[in-house]
C-alpha cells in the first residue's frame, strides 16, 4: 500500500528509535527526525517516499552536523522494475558515504513493517574485486586501439577477443587454407587453435584434421571492420618501412 505523503512515514519510524531508547522530535532546523539518547548520542533521519538524489544529498549534508544518519523510504512493493526495488545496491551506497538505510512497508490490515537495511557508519561488504580488475587492465591492454563509443547500446563491441578473430580471419583470407600453427605464426596468437576451434562467431570452418579455412561470414565480418583491418595493416607498412630503414 502505497503513502499518499511522506509525513506518514514519521509515526512508524518515530516508534522504531523509541524501542531503541532514543527520545525523538521532529523538524528540528530542518531534519526531518532528530533522535537523542539519555548519553547525548544523536541520530537524525531524513524521510521520503523515494529514494532519490535529493535525499542522498541531504543525507551527505546531515552529516556534517552529527556522525549518525539514517535515510528512511517507503518500500512499495507494486513499482515492479522501479529503481528503488534495487536496496541491496542502494543500502550500499550509503555505508560507502557512511549513511544508514531504512525502509518502512505498509499494508492495510496491519502494522507497518520496518527493516534496517544498514546501520550509519557501517563499513561495505562488497569489497573491490582484484580478478575482475585484472581482466579488465588484460582487457584493455589487449585491444590495440579505441575503437567503440563510450555509452552506446545495440552495437556489436570490438573486444581484445573479436581483434584476435579478425587476425586470424585476415590470415586465412590472404592465405588460403592454413593450420592452426600457422595461424598462430601469423598473427602471434599463441591461443589461436582454441579460437579457431571454438567458432565463437562462426567465420571458421574445419576442412579437415588441422586445416581450417574462412567461411562467408568471416569475409563478411572483414568488410563490416575494414576500418580497423586497414588500420592494422597500415601500422604493419610504417613498421615494416622502418625496419627496411
Amino acid at each position: 500500500m502505497a503513502v499518499k505523503q511522506e509525513a506518514e512515514l514519521y509515526g512508524p519510524v518515530k516508534s522504531f528509535f523509541e524501542q531503541r531508547g532514543y527520545e525523538v522530535k521532529s523538524e528540528i532546523m530542518h531534519c526531518d527526525l532528530v533522535a537523542i539518547k539519555p548519553d547525548g548520542e544523536m541520530l537524525i533521519v531524513e524521510m521520503k517516499k523515494t529514494f532519490n538524489l535529493a535525499l542522498l544529498l541531504q543525507g551527505v549534508e546531515r552529516l556534517r552536523i552529527c556522525d549518525y544518519v539514517v535515510l528512511a523510504v517507503e518500500r512499495n512493493r507494486k513499482k515492479s522494475g522501479s529503481h528503488n526495488q534495487r536496496f541491496g545496491d542502494l543500502a550500499e551506497l550509503c555505508r560507502m558515504v557512511g549513511l544508514g538505510l531504512m525502509t518502512i512497508t505498509f499494508f492495510k490490515t496491519k502494522a507497518p513493517l520496518i527493516e534496517m537495511l544498514c546501520e550509519p557508519g557501517e563499513l561495505p561488504r562488497k569489497l573491490r574485486r582484484p580478478t575482475r580488475q585484472s581482466r579488465m587492465i588484460q582487457e584493455f591492454k589487449e585491444r590495440s586501439g579505441d575503437y567503440n563509443v563510450g555509452g552506446i547500446t545495440g552495437h556489436k563491441l570490438v573486444t581484445a577477443y573479436r581483434e584476435k578473430a579478425l587476425h586470424c580471419a585476415c590470415a586465412l583470407q590472404e592465405h588460403g587454407q592454413l593450420a592452426p600453427r600457422q595461424v598462430a605464426q601469423l598473427t602471434g596468437n599463441k591461443r589461436a587453435a582454441e579460437l579457431l576451434r571454438n567458432d565463437y562467431y562462426g567465420w571458421f570452418e574445419r576442412v579437415e584434421r588441422g586445416v581450417y579455412r574462412l567461411r562467408e561470414a568471416g569475409v563478411d565480418a572483414l568488410i563490416t571492420y575494414a576500418d580497423i583491418v586497414n588500420g592494422w595493416q597500415a601500422k604493419k607498412g610504417v613498421s615494416q618501412s622502418r625496419e627496411i630503414y
